[in-house]
């Protein structure tokens, strides 16, 4: 196959903030995948790199060669192909076992963990190389969030509210993200969704009933 292009990709530009989306009214990002402009907006970095990949190999969208393509680009070596390009085939390929979109099935499916673990491999062999710590989270995001029903709801909740500001080039620190889902246990969700920003999630103050007394 050939390669339009060297691992890294060539993701669009990014929004320079978090801002509602016209369709469900929250902050672009936190309807994916159920929203069409949320995903539309969300799912434009990959279909970027996947529409080179097709015109590099000659490929018509929607065509049957085009899963046909998504099938030989999980086959290739690792690196061999963007992540987004990696993602994107995942998405056009049904799991044998399951049949459901691969790496989303539940947990017990080996089509779908296998697919994963290479996903995650791309990762671990490019950051910070070819690919920033904000793609990867992004990448988790999306990743989380399409296979929502098989992760803990505390994660799932995590990526939904963190997703427009990570969209926007933020990315949660290890400190940030353990904040948060501190606050998520808390079922301080409805605050978490008024913050602008990771940090503003970040810092909400403990409630008084969670905090220590001196």
């Amino acid at each position: 196959m050939a390669q339009p292009y060297p691992p890294g990709g060539r993701l669009p530009a990014r929004p320079d903030a978090a801002k509602p989306c016209p369709a469900c009214g929250d902050l672009v990002g936190r309807g994916y995948p159920t929203c069409v402009t949320c995903a539309d907006r969300v799912d434009t970095y990959w279909r970027a790199d996947w529409a080179a990949l097709l015109e590099g190999e000659g490929v018509t969208e929607g065509a049957p060669e085009e899963r046909e393509l998504a099938t030989l680009v999980l086959a290739d070596d690792l690196g061999a192909h963007p992540w987004t390009c990696l993602d994107w085939a995942m998405r056009l390929v049904t799991c044998p076992l399951c049949r459901t979109e691969l790496g989303t099935g539940n947990p017990g499916c080996m089509s779908c963990a296998n697919a994963d673990q290479n996903r995650w491999a791309w990762d671990h062999a490019a950051v910070p190389k070819t690919m920033t710590r904000n793609e990867h989270a992004l990448r988790l995001a999306v990743a989380t969030l399409r296979a929502a029903r098989h992760r803990r709801k505390s994660v799932v909740a995590f990526w939904h509210l963190s997703l427009p500001f990570v969209l926007a080039g933020a990315t949660p620190t290890a400190r940030q993200a353990r904040r948060i889902r501190t606050h998520l246990l808390a079922n301080r969700h409805e605050d978490l969704a008024e913050a602008d920003s990771l940090t503003a999630m970040a810092i909400l103050p403990d409630l008084p009933w969670r905090t220590p007394t001196p």
